[in-house]
């Protein structure tokens, strides 16, 4: 990402925005196979992204601090009242940080988001049916002010330094041949999010889907809601929706998981073979240190060289073994 060429940008602010109405459906949780009826409706400014249980009559921010559990998804809770969750919130705060929505009310009766197709193109749909508008006061955004790094093992997870964009950069490699090796960089934008993104559906290995049944995961799972892959073969009839899905829907979850930051970034991440949990523990070590971060305010404009729009780039290779 580095390297690429340079062109003049001038950041302009942007406005916070909300939903124009509200918009309900009602589908099935992937792991917990329950039936959920979830509800978006407008906030007015400074509010977030909050969701609400209102069969417990609680809220929970849609913030990095209120993560609880990161096993296969991304799970919000109060760390005073144990029973109180949310899962799978990622694809729905990817949905709702590429459109640019700054401030939602997300209603749910039960303790799971729906997983609808697997992607985030239904709570796309959902928020382009209730449109959206842009409020009376300016969006602040979290600028990186130095590198931040964590690891586990390979796999890593980084923000850098970049003040006037979001660009991001995610790396895979599963033993699985279907699978391989695959790579995706791009500058997330509204655009960007919804033509590279959006579609790309949630994947596991066919050998692990016992497992995570006998462990009460995966229980709403089906060949309609996720990409099984045994091998060589994707096992869904359909196929895949693109030759790099895989990473496509890692760096989805990347934008959800980050988007917990409670603010737009702007940096530039990279990412080797994380997950939910590395992302967590970025955002948590971001935080951490004052001199990682500030809030970049909203009525500030900033020219400078930068590169020009980052060109999605896809490699994809396949392994027969991966440490």
């Amino acid at each position: 990402m580095d390297g690429l060429p340079q062109t003049l940008l001038q950041l302009t602010p942007t406005a916070q925005c909300t939903l124009k109405s509200s918009i309900c459906c009602v589908g099935i949780g992937l792991h917990s196979g329950q039936r959920v009826r979830l509800q978006l409706l407008p906030a007015p400014v400074g509010t977030g992204i909050v969701f609400r249980r209102t069969d417990l009559g609680v809220d929970i921010p849609a913030r990095f601090d209120h993560v609880i559990e990161t096993r296969l998804c991304t799970v919000l809770g109060l760390p005073d009242l144990p029973g109180v969750r949310v899962g799978t919130v990622e694809h729905l705060m990817a949905a709702l940080a590429g459109a640019g929505v700054t401030n939602a009310i997300v209603e749910l009766d039960g303790p799971e988001v729906p997983i609808h197709d697997g992607s985030a193109a239904s709570a796309l749909f959902l928020i382009d049916c209730a449109g959206t508008v842009q409020q009376t006061e300016l969006a602040s955004a979290i600028e990186i002010l130095r590198p931040v790094r964590v690891e586990n093992g390979e796999a890593f997870a980084e923000l850098r330094p970049f003040p006037l964009a979001f660009d991001m950069a995610m790396s895979i490699a599963f033993e699985a041949a279907a699978i391989g090796r695959q790579a995706l960089t791009l500058r997330l934008t509204p655009e960007s999010f919804r033509a590279e993104l959006a579609r790309a559906r949630t994947f596991t290995l066919a050998s692990e889907v016992s497992q995570m049944r006998e462990a009460g995961l995966a229980l709403g799972g089906s060949l309609e809601n996720a990409v099984v892959v045994d091998g060589a073969r994707v096992l869904n009839p359909a196929g895949l929706r693109m030759s790099d899905e895989f990473v496509r829907h890692k760096l989805l979850d990347a934008v959800g998981d980050l988007a917990l930051a409670g603010a737009p970034l702007r940096g530039r991440f990279v990412g080797h073979r994380t997950g939910h949990t590395l992302n967590n523990r970025l955002l948590r070590a971001l935080f951490a240190d004052p001199a990682n971060w500030r809030v970049q305010p909203a009525a500030e404009t900033i020219a400078r060289p930068v590169p020009s729009a980052v060109a999605t780039v896809r490699t994809r290779e396949r392994v027969k073994a991966v440490a």
